[in-house]
């Protein structure tokens, strides 16, 4: 198990730039006052209506859903059938974008940015820039070419990261207990059976990041007009440390599922078990090996381009606090589309021109390809993970991203050290058993084929291994 040297940072906006908008009442609790301060209500989009595409249907839970006012994209989504077979989804897509029919694009609206203070739990502010005080100067003359002294060697420190998608740890309210991740927890699997076939890798690495999609809470208070109102019991949280993970994006169409209430009982949970988190203007900093890494959270789907506040704020914030590392995580694109749309295209790029070192996509339910920009990388969709959401759903491909980062004497080198492990959310393909396992022989050939083919248009191809072919 990885040692956990987590600093979660919560973010709050300065009181001065809430005096100049003289709406000093929205100011956010901070992470240390949840449990005694409400949290912040969302913007009306993500509050509306959005089915989760990647729900399962059946005779049980064959309702439709409604696509949010505002949120531009969903609206004509049919949630897939239970069936065992992937679909010929993808070679439609592939003949389509070769035709030239395009995905749905999501408006661009723009919006005001300003950079806000950030603090610890405590309230004191951390230090800005990340190096300590030598209390010794040295002339240039007195160092060597690569800046260190002579005799001295440079100290190379190796961080890798992992990434995983949509982990939902419950159920939705409908659905069949008949062999659901409820049930399948309840029979006595443990906290450390699905992560099982994946917790060596997890381990091994310096951050696991999944995308928690769901709260963990027994409130009872759902919201109406949810197609899907997922949740899963407070405790279920200790499946994500058994499974060596350390921190989750939560900014997604699920978090209020269960309103402020299944918010503010998932953070207690997710602090409880020493695991940081991030959504909207809470984000969050982990440190490994003396290196900060700084970690964003946002959904588009339900906030469109107003998220691009939340993603310039907290790169301002989290560089200024010393993170050598920004990740952003976006909750975008379109339920089931293998291809982004035009918009995830341009918000990522932003991204990475603000600063951010990698940009990690999910929502989908489906792979998506991953891009090169600028030396840095975009995963359009990691697809799902762990998914209590679907008792069998059509396609089980998923994927880890994993990202090795060096360091020299605390200077990021420009190295491109990639790998993608090729997985299915399910170790049997004819039901989901709620394991995620990696592929082996043909069957991760051909997931690497399809992340191949959907990254093509990127210029991004990865080796039978999973490893990143030099361009």
């Amino acid at each position: 198990m990885k040692e956990k040297r987590g600093v979660l940072l919560t973010i709050l906006t300065s009181a001065l730039l809430l005096g100049a908008c003289g709406n000093q009442d929205a100011l956010p609790a901070s992470v240390a006052e949840l449990e005694t301060v409400p949290i912040k209500q969302e913007s009306d989009g993500e509050n509306g209506t959005l089915p989760e595409g990647g729900a399962e249907t059946g005779e049980e839970d064959s309702a439709a859903g409604t696509a949010p006012e505002g949120a531009g994209k969903d609206s004509a989504a049919q949630l897939p059938e239970e069936n065992n077979g992937e679909s010929n989804a993808l070679n439609e897509a592939i003949a389509d974008r070769e035709n030239g029919a395009p995905n749905g694009i999501s408006g661009d609206s723009g919006g005001n940015h300003s950079a806000g203070t950030s603090s610890d739990g405590n309230g004191q502010a951390l230090p800005a820039g990340g190096q300590a005080e030598s209390g010794h100067s040295e002339t240039d003359s007195d160092l060597a070419g690569d800046g260190t002294l002579p005799g001295e060697e440079s100290e190379e420190v190796k961080i890798t990261i992992s990434a995983a998608g949509d982990v939902t740890l419950g159920n939705y309210i409908g659905q069949g207990y008949e062999i659901s991740f409820r049930q399948t927890y309840d029979k006595g699997a443990g906290d450390s059976y699905f992560f099982e076939n994946v917790a060596d890798i997890f381990s091994e690495d310096a951050l696991t990041l999944v995308n928690l999609e769901g709260p963990l809470t027994r409130s009872e208070d759902f919201r109406e007009g949810q197609t899907y109102c997922i949740s899963g019991d407070p405790e279920y949280v200790n499946i994500l440390t058994a499974g060596s993970v350390e921190a989750v994006s939560m900014a997604n169409n699920h978090r209020l599922d269960y309103k402020e209430q299944g918010t503010a009982d998932t953070v207690e949970a997710l602090k409880g078990a020493g695991i940081l988190y991030a959504y909207d203007n809470n984000y969050c900093m982990y440190e490994t090996d003396g290196i900060r890494i700084g970690i964003v959270s946002v959904n588009e789907v339900g906030q469109g381009a107003g998220v691009e506040k939340y993603l310039q704020e907290g790169i301002a914030q989290l560089r200024g606090e010393g993170a050598e590392l920004v990740f952003a995580c976006c909750h975008w694109g379109i339920e089931r589309e293998y291809y982004p749309e035009e918009y995830q295209e341009s918000l990522g790029k932003k991204c990475i021109d603000w600063g951010y070192d990698l940009v990690i996509g999910h929502h989908p339910h489906v792979l998506q390809g991953i891009e090169e920009y600028q030396g840095k990388y975009i995963i359009y969709s990691l697809g799902n993970f762990c998914f209590g959401a679907n008792r069998n759903p059509p396609d089980k491909d998923c994927m880890i991203f994993q990202q090795t980062f060096t360091f020299v004497d605390g200077e990021m080198q420009e190295d491109k050290e990639i790998r993608v492990i090729p997985c299915s959310v399910s170790s049997v393909s004819t039901r989901n058993d709620y394991k995620p396992t990696p592929a082996e022989g043909e069957e991760a050939q051909r997931i690497l084929d399809k992340i191949n083919e959907c990254s093509r248009d990127f210029g991004v191809e990865f080796d039978s291994d999973g490893y990143l072919k030099e361009s």
